[in-house]
């Protein structure tokens, strides 16, 4: 019996799996938009995702917006633009960045980041900032009541023209005795 745990043991560490690990850029892009939540005088990504000046997700489901990844098999290079708040050093949010970020996916994927572009799109106050996102979440709130509002009148139409044609078929449908 012995014999037997110890054939298999030696014969396990014989067979090799094969294959390969990889990543979609998606999943890069993810571990580097929640990693960068937490990045003092960072407002947001252009085109992005986060930012209460609290720092919390506003849209988990859009995080990777704004970020663009080139991953291989063992880098990832990364480009993004930001905006910064007024008075911080940008160069510093930079340097933060690079930190962050390359931590994170090195700690998630084993990847190393070998490139980091970050382009300042704008600087903005906080009070601008929450102004400018404020207006964009009332013109998205207006636009969804739009295509809710035109839904509906469609829909009622369409229920009309539903009606007027069983109408029609019942009236042909009729047998016509007099």
């Amino acid at each position: 019996m012995a014999n037997q745990s110890e054939e298999f043991a030696s014969t396990q560490e014989n067979t090799q799996v094969s294959g390969e690990l990889t990543f979609n850029d998606k999943v890069v892009q993810k571990i580097i938009g929640i990693a960068m939540e937490k990045i003092d005088g960072l407002l947001n990504i252009k085109g992005g995702f986060f930012s209460s000046v609290a720092g919390k997700v506003a849209n988990t489901d859009n995080v990777t917006a704004g970020i663009d990844t080139e991953v291989g098999k063992k880098q990832v290079a990364v480009d993004m633009e930001i905006i910064c708040e007024y008075g911080k050093d940008a160069a510093k949010i930079y340097d933060e960045i690079k930190q962050v970020v390359s931590t994170e996916v090195k700690k998630m994927t084993h990847l190393d980041v070998i490139e980091i572009n970050v382009n300042v799109a704008d600087i903005q106050t906080i009070e601008e900032y929450e102004q400018n996102k404020e207006t964009l979440q009332d013109k998205a709130s207006e636009a969804a009541d739009s295509v809710s509002n035109y839904a509906s009148e469609q829909t009622e139409q369409a229920t009309e023209k539903i009606n007027e044609g069983v109408e029609k078929a019942e009236e042909k449908t009729e047998p016509n005795v007099q």
